[in-house]
């Protein structure tokens, strides 16, 4: 089936004066010139805190504002503080959204304090030419929670259903502590809806230490103090300065001990006479 590519746009709309915090609800249009959607996010709940970051969720009403079909829309949401700084964001993806129609979809935020303002960014997606026949799939994974890509495209976190279409896709997971784990897919023209597919992903088998400047060295810890890290990385040693270090992950180790074998003491000689 052939696809038809759409123009590749980032379009950023601003949410003036709007407060996570307020109860009232929040209306961007996008794009400005020419409104084609009209996005209503709700009262933002906080559901987790963890290590500085807190985890928003909330429901937004996306209203295609054409008469035309809407085949696929994935929007990165930012959230600003008062001095206009980013400081978090959540992944909006809807598909198939007839003309004039309304549906509600839930977005998950994370954010390192209370935005005061949002701006939509649109993601560079290929856009379905109508009418293609999308196929829902069902991807669960092993450990659940991890985040899924498309074809390279953000497309949510475990579980969750994706829409594709006929032909061959491929599925990347990542977790943080796990090896992450791709497997290709195939859609068919007689693909029935309902289907499902698992993917498991394996430990690491090294320990991860990230840096501060964004590099990720897999290999070794082999000491810590209050000032230095001792990593081995291909045979290696590197020491790191603890003020380097963002966060490590150590790989469980099983520390077999070798049973200690004891040499039978050897038999005396008897001379017969």
């Amino acid at each position: 089936m052939k696809k038809s590519v759409g123009v590749f746009l980032t379009i950023l709309v601003l949410a003036s004066g709007a407060c996570l915090a307020k109860e009232s609800a929040i209306s961007l249009l996008w794009p400005q010139d020419k409104p084609a959607l009209k996005l209503t996010f709700g009262k933002f709940q906080q559901i987790a805190v963890l290590a500085g970051q807190s985890t928003f969720v909330c429901d937004v009403v996306v209203e295609n504002l054409t008469d035309k079909l809407v085949p696929h829309a994935s929007f990165t949401v930012y959230g600003t503080d008062k001095n206009n700084v980013r400081i978090g964001e959540g992944l909006l993806i809807i598909s198939d959204l007839n003309p004039q129609q309304q549906v509600k979809a839930r977005l998950q935020f994370t954010s390192v304090g209370v935005p005061t303002s949002l701006t939509l960014s649109a993601k560079k997606d290929m856009l379905l030419a109508p009418g293609a026949k999308t196929i829902p799939l069902r991807v669960l994974s092993v450990p659940p929670g991890t985040k899924l890509k498309v074809d390279g495209q953000d497309a949510g976190t475990t579980p969750v259903i994706v829409k594709l279409t006929i032909g061959s896709h491929n599925l990347d997971l990542t977790k943080e502590g796990y090896a992450p784990g791709t497997t290709p897919i195939e859609i068919t023209p007689d693909e029935l809806p309902g289907g499902s597919i698992t993917v498991e992903l394996g430990g690491l088998s090294r320990d991860t230490v990230e840096l501060r400047d964004g590099t990720v060295l897999l290999g070794d810890v082999l000491s810590m103090s209050l000032t230095s890290v001792v990593v081995s990385v291909e045979g290696k040693e590197q020491t790191l300065e603890r003020n380097q270090v963002k966060k490590m992950m150590l790989v469980e180790r099983q520390v077999t001990q070798q049973p200690v074998v004891t040499q039978p003491a050897p038999a005396e000689t008897q001379l017969k006479h």
